[in-house]
């Protein structure tokens, strides 16, 4: 029998929900191009024409591991998001990397 999500919730655990909600967010936080996308409910058809590409164009540009940082810069213009590049460092110090600003 399926359960409602709040009943389920609320009988977990203080430590459990915690542990849930730092899941939660590091997913938010956390996605590729392919789940922005769809989070943004977009389709690639969609995409596609924002881009002036080919539906196929957008489909292999998810599956991309490397690509030029102006060809995501675009996409991410066409969901609706701005590039930011930064350097972390390992004491938690970041820098905004400016050299590919418009």
């Amino acid at each position: 029998m399926a359960r409602n999500f709040k009943e389920l919730r609320d009988r977990m655990s203080e430590r459990s929900r915690e542990a849930s909600e730092v899941e939660y967010r590091r997913l938010v936080e956390e996605m590729s191009l392919l789940q922005l996308r769809k989070a943004r409910e977009m389709t690639q058809v969609k995409l596609a024409e924002e881009l002036h590409v080919g539906q196929g164009d957008i489909s292999r540009l998810e599956r991309r591991t490397d690509m030029y940082v102006s060809t995501l810069a675009s996409y991410l213009h066409a969901v609706g998001a701005e590039l930011e590049i930064r350097a972390v460092f390992p004491d938690g110090r970041e820098v905004k990397i400016t050299q590919f600003a418009e």
